[in-house]
């Protein structure tokens, strides 16, 4: 048995004998994809007037910032610590990001300050050059959009909120209650006890955050209360493809929050279809149908959709017979929806608009690591989750090209080569065995045995 040797590390190291990787299947291809595209001199293109022409901290070029954020999605990473982590970690990973043996990966400061450098309009014109490659393909149609909405935690602590107004803490405001009830010196008992009696404990009326005023009070799907924020998904119900994300605050509802992202999506759409990559692609009217789920069902939402010529999928809450009192365009509305919804394409629009949406969802926050937030502020969300969102259509094109939407769908190619030589051996043994007892029946039709066949 051989024992472990201290070892000397050697002075110079030629650039021929440093460790190289062959690269991932998966991201080669993605950067295939992009580079005959021109990413990375649409980015820079893009990108050029918040970059100093002379002075300035060393820089991250633009493509390899915006392959760090698609890196986020496809690795499932929460944080940009984890990003910068994961660049210096694998040589994969390091030829993705066309980093030389001799260049050292970007710092997580490095990242997170080109994020903030970088404003909201830039990722969105990202987020759409990546819609036109996926109509380019023909994944997408625009004429079917599916809206629904999930929350996301914010990084921000319900203990920390703050009075409005007077900017007392909750500790600080229960104590001033007590005091004002006529007791002197209240003891965590009866301040509990205080509190339990309350009504509306917790209004975003009159509390806020003071790391972060745009996360909002909101019941979790779980059952928790906690700071959040609300993600509003518009997806094409051809293809699955996402068409536009917009954040407000988890305090709205659904109602409210649809007008917002039906606009974000139209516009998307109408973008891509002037492009040549669009043409003849998208749908020639637009965007013409809305699917939704209950929660948007409301006289306003099929009213206005109405109005703008908008064809509803939306189900109807369950409700008493209701009386229309000189609303004639509410119940027009109302009752033309319920004829769509109760025939044939309105159940299978439905039925898809569950797996469609709610796998964008599950892609994005679950697997893709945002669920919780680790970033504060509307406009740095929507940042993230706009190249969150191309990475997703990124993977609906690879996925049409190699097979493969993520880089983990690699690692089951070779089960799935076995298993199909595997049938291909079966199908070709059930032939053989047919073939010989063809050749037996035949045989035995003319009188001939097995054993003097020639």
């Amino acid at each position: 048995m051989g024992k472990r040797k201290k070892r000397q590390e050697s002075l110079w190291v030629a650039a021929a004998e440093l460790p190289t990787s062959p690269g991932h299947p998966f991201y080669q291809e993605l950067n295939a994809v992009l580079d005959a595209a021109g990413f990375d001199a649409f980015s820079e293109r893009e990108c050029r007037g918040f970059y100093a022409p002379v002075m300035g901290r060393p820089s991250l070029a633009p493509g390899r910032y915006f392959r760090l954020m698609l890196l986020g999605y496809f690795e499932g990473l929460d944080s940009e610590r984890g990003m910068a982590w994961r660049a210096s970690d694998s040589l994969a990973i390091r030829k993705f990001l066309r980093l030389g043996l001799d260049e050292g990966t970007p710092d997580h400061s490095t990242i997170s300050r080109t994020r903030r450098l970088i404003d909201a309009e830039t990722h969105r014109a990202v987020f759409t050059w990546i819609l036109e490659r996926v109509a380019e393909a023909g994944l997408l149609r625009g004429k079917t959009i599916g809206i629904d909405a999930t929350t996301l935690e914010a990084n921000a602590a319900m203990r920390s909120i703050v009075r409005r107004g007077t900017g007392d803490s909750y500790q600080e405001f229960l104590v001033g209650l007590a005091k004002s009830s006529g007791i002197k010196t209240p003891t965590r008992e009866a301040l509990a006890r205080l509190d339990r009696r309350r009504r509306k404990r917790t209004s975003n009326k009159d509390w806020t955050s003071p790391s972060d005023p745009d996360a909002k009070i909101t019941k979790m799907k779980e059952g928790r209360t906690h700071l959040a924020h609300k993600v509003e998904h518009a997806v094409d119900m051809a293809t699955g493809a996402i068409v536009a994300v917009t954040v407000q605050g988890a305090d709205r509802g659904d109602t409210s929050s649809l007008d917002e992202t039906l606009a974000e999506a139209e516009k998307q759409i109408d973008e891509v279809a002037a492009t040549p990559e669009g043409d003849g692609e998208i749908h020639e009217d637009g965007v013409s149908e809305v699917v939704a789920d209950r929660g948007y069902h409301s006289d306003r939402v099929l009213t206005v959709l109405e109005d703008q010529g908008l064809r509803s999928y939306i189900p109807e809450p369950k409700r008493k017979r209701r009386k229309w009192d000189g609303e004639i365009d509410a119940q027009l509305a109302v009752y033309a929806n319920r004829c769509r919804i109760r025939g044939e394409r309105g159940r299978r629009l439905l039925r898809s608009r569950a797996e469609l949406i709610e796998r964008s969802f599950a892609h994005l926050y679950e697997t893709g690591g945002m669920r919780r937030t680790h970033l504060r502020g509307h406009t740095n969300i929507l940042k993230r989750l706009l190249i969150h969102a191309g990475a997703f259509n990124l993977g609906l094109l690879l996925r049409k090209r190699v097979g493969k939407g993520t880089p983990r769908g690699f690692q089951g190619y070779p089960a799935l080569i076995r298993a199909l030589l595997m049938r291909l051996a079966f199908a070709f043994r059930a032939e053989m065995h047919r073939c010989i007892c063809d050749v037996a029946i035949r045989q035995r039709s003319v009188g001939l045995s097995w054993a003097t066949a020639p």
